[in-house]
């Protein structure tokens, strides 16, 4: 009996095509955030992340304590899910 390679390679090629991706991180906003502080340009990219999802969550806590950041979290959010559609 006797095997052909070619056979073999193509259902090993199958296989590995169906094989899990890790899931890859939401890219970074391609803006212009020089001037702003750390706060402002960590809740935009927050609120830039959050606009890809269908339930979009943010850190209440800190959306609350620090105005930059929610300035951030709301710029970053409504530009992208606009870019998105």
């Amino acid at each position: 009996m006797r095997v052909t390679v070619g056979p073999i390679m193509v259902a090993v090629l199958l296989v590995a095509g169906c094989a899990t991706q890790p899931r890859s991180p939401a890219p970074q906003p391609q803006v212009n955030l020089s001037g702003f502080s750390a706060a402002f340009k960590q809740g935009y990219a927050d609120g830039c992340e959050q606009a890809h999802t269908p339930a979009p969550r943010k850190d209440g806590r800190r959306f609350q304590r620090d105005g930059d950041y929610a300035a951030g979290w709301n710029d970053g959010y409504s530009i992208c899910r606009r870019r998105s559609r």
